[in-house]
């Protein structure tokens, strides 16, 4: 079995973080979203994996390189334009050949693994075999709703009016049968592809496709609170381990993970939190659910619930919570009343703000 995993899209509604940054690669818990959908793939038992890139195509391929280090072999496969999910399978063809596969949306984040979906599909003779958990406000996905003996008989990409709380997540299990679907499919009326129409039309041709629910956690990475939501889950599982470098008036207390080259001096840091390589930790407040990538420098500074990307400065700003702060940032004290800040920050940016 391969696996095929989607790692273009534009992330429009991460921007401007995404401007310059492939959404896959935002950390969480200082590792990027797509590492977590390779290892998942990985311990499911299946090696061969090819990657939809687009214009962050050198991005991806710099992280994740041929693969070995997650035991893996990597094809890139690139798409000029996102066309659809199904387009995704329609350039794939090759390297896919007339093997089954797992199609996996390399920005969504689960926890618990998808070696249930794979064993589920391997003993089965399905066609398609679809992931599904329930959500509260199904009008934000694609919706599926099942027959009396579990089978999806009806698809629909974010209804007005769901037919059930079912969301589609983004990692399916196709047969070859998937490619004569993918070709008998024409646009929507986005002009894309749609890997439901795909779906839909192995229904209406008598495939048989099933539904998987989902065992543990699942996130569509999204959108800012997504990712905080995802970062706060990988925390809460974390061991204390500290590598860096404490000095005896700071106080650590809780799951704290302090990387090695790392340097916290006067500060205090409330767990579950993360402080990157290389990144000074001094004067200041890290409360819980806070990830600092590597090389950053926060002094005279309060942070908590938030992701903070390398290489960025926060420098006498109190009050910083629920925010994702980008690459190369500097965030600094500004004269003026003290108040709260939010912040989503793209990359390269300097921010004044009232401390």
């Amino acid at each position: 079995m391969k696996a095929l995993v989607l790692a273009g899209g534009k992330g429009t509604r991460l921007r401007p973080l995404t401007h310059t940054s492939a959404k896959q690669l935002v950390p969480v818990a200082n590792k990027p979203v797509l590492y977590y959908g390779l290892e998942a793939i990985r311990d499911a038992g299946i090696s061969n994996v090819g990657i939809i890139v687009g214009d962050t195509a050198h991005e991806v391929r710099e992280a994740v390189g041929d693969g070995s280090k997650f035991g893996l072999d990597v094809t890139y496969i690139p798409q000029e334009a996102p066309l659809g999910l199904a387009h995704c399978v329609l350039i794939a063809r090759e390297f896919l050949a007339d093997e089954p596969f797992v199609m996996y949306l390399g920005d969504n984040f689960l926890v618990g693994g998808i070696r249930g979906l794979v064993e589920a599909f391997c003993e089965a003779d399905n066609d398609a075999q679809i992931l599904l958990t329930r959500v509260a406000e199904p009008q934000f996905y694609g919706v599926a709703e099942l027959g009396p003996d579990g089978g999806i008989i009806g698809l629909e990409e974010k209804p007005e009016h769901p037919r059930s709380d079912l969301a589609i997540v983004g990692v399916y299990t196709f047969s070859p049968a998937i490619h004569e679907a993918v070709n008998a499919i024409t646009p929507s009326a986005r002009g894309e592809l749609e890997i439901t129409d795909a779906i839909k039309w192995l229904i209406d041709n008598g495939g048989r496709v099933r539904s998987h629910f989902v065992s543990g956690y699942w996130r569509d990475t999204g959108r800012l609170q997504d990712m905080l939501e995802c970062n706060r889950i990988v925390l809460e599982a974390i061991e204390p381990d500290i590598r860096g470098t404490v000095d005896g008036f700071s106080e650590i207390t809780g799951r704290v993970v302090i990387e090695s080259g790392a340097v916290v001096e006067n500060s205090v840091i409330r767990g579950p939190a993360v402080v990157g390589t290389q990144s000074k930790v001094n004067g200041s407040y890290i409360g819980p659910y806070t990830s600092i990538a590597e090389g950053c420098v926060l002094e005279d500074a309060e942070v908590q619930y938030s992701i903070i990307l390398g290489e960025s400065v926060i420098r006498g700003v109190s009050g910083l919570t629920y925010s994702l702060i980008g690459r190369n940032v500097e965030v600094i004290q500004a004269r003026g009343v003290p108040n709260t800040h939010q912040l989503m920050v793209g990359d390269h940016s300097r921010i004044q703000v009232r401390a």
